[in-house]
């Protein structure tokens, strides 16, 4: 997030300070939201987050109430997102009034030229035989699902593409 930013002095000395406590305490949630509001909110700043899926329902609202902290703060703060669709909806109730989302389902010969690549950089080619290599190219792609992404920004109006 912060690489390529200019970070002000008095963050550097925040994360110093947190680093010299007794065990080199890590910052806590609060620290880092301030940390982000402070670097953001005097710089446009592009925030990539993937895979929102893949987190707890209370990481999720830890992260979106972060989210709605720092961009209360920093106008010039644009969020992108990535997940699978059934948390869609929570980011939309959580986050209201600030996402654009779009879904992205590819289609099955997008996947199975993917898998085709895959398996032919396959280190170990003698490890596949053609059954394997069939059931591969049947299952996997009956089995993706759509994909989503969001674009968050304070006050931007809220409408689904796709």
């Amino acid at each position: 997030m912060i690489s390529g930013m200019e970070i002000p002095e008095e963050t550097w000395r925040a994360l110093r300070k947190q680093k010299g406590a007794i065990g080199g305490r890590k910052p806590q949630l609060s620290d880092i939201v301030k940390m982000l509001q402070l670097v953001t909110s005097s710089q446009p700043t592009f925030m990539v987050i993937d895979a929102l899926d893949e987190c707890t329902a209370v990481q999720r609202y830890r992260l979106f109430d972060s989210l709605k902290e720092i961009l209360r703060k920093s106008p010039g703060t644009r969020v992108f997102m990535t997940g699978r669709p059934h948390i869609l909806g929570e980011i939309e109730i959580r986050l209201a009034g600030r996402v654009t989302s779009l879904s992205i389902c590819p289609t099955k010969n997008d996947i199975i030229r993917f898998l085709r690549a895959r398996l032919s950089d396959d280190e170990t080619p003698d490890a596949m035989d053609p059954s394997l290599e069939a059931e591969i190219l049947e299952k996997i792609p009956g089995s993706i699902s759509e994909m989503w992404v969001t674009a968050m920004a304070p006050r931007a109006q809220s409408r689904t593409i796709g």
